[in-house]
């Protein structure tokens, strides 16, 4: 599997106005200006947040008139999804001792235990 997709979409994803517009467009397709009138930040910022989402494939844009038309593209997502899957084993058994530490805290305070 090649990473650099993945990577740059997670670069892409750094920010969370990006991540926001992300999330916007995952309910379907909305014009540049109606995303832009969302945000407190500048049109042509977020013209550029854009810009970098389109670069790392998770936007796509299509031209109607004078609108600019942007679209989510699920599959860098699937690929970031499939890259971080050897990570959620290693994360979820960690989880699984904090889990089981805290339950024998617990347990130690109730039974007036020394920790």
């Amino acid at each position: 599997m090649c990473y650099a997709r993945p990577v740059d979409a997670l670069a892409a994803l750094a920010d969370p106005v990006r991540r926001e517009l992300v999330g916007l467009l995952a309910r379907g397709e909305v014009a540049a200006g109606e995303l832009a009138g969302r945000f407190l930040v500048s049109r042509p910022a977020i013209s550029r947040h854009l810009r970098v989402l389109r670069e790392a494939g998770l936007v796509t844009v299509r031209s109607e008139g004078k609108r600019r038309l942007y679209a989510l593209d699920p599959a860098p997502l699937r690929e970031l999804d499939d890259w971080l899957e050897p990570y959620r084993d290693l994360w979820a058994q960690r989880l699984d001792a904090l889990d089981t530490e805290i339950a024998r805290g617990g347990r130690s305070k109730r039974n007036g235990e020394p920790e």
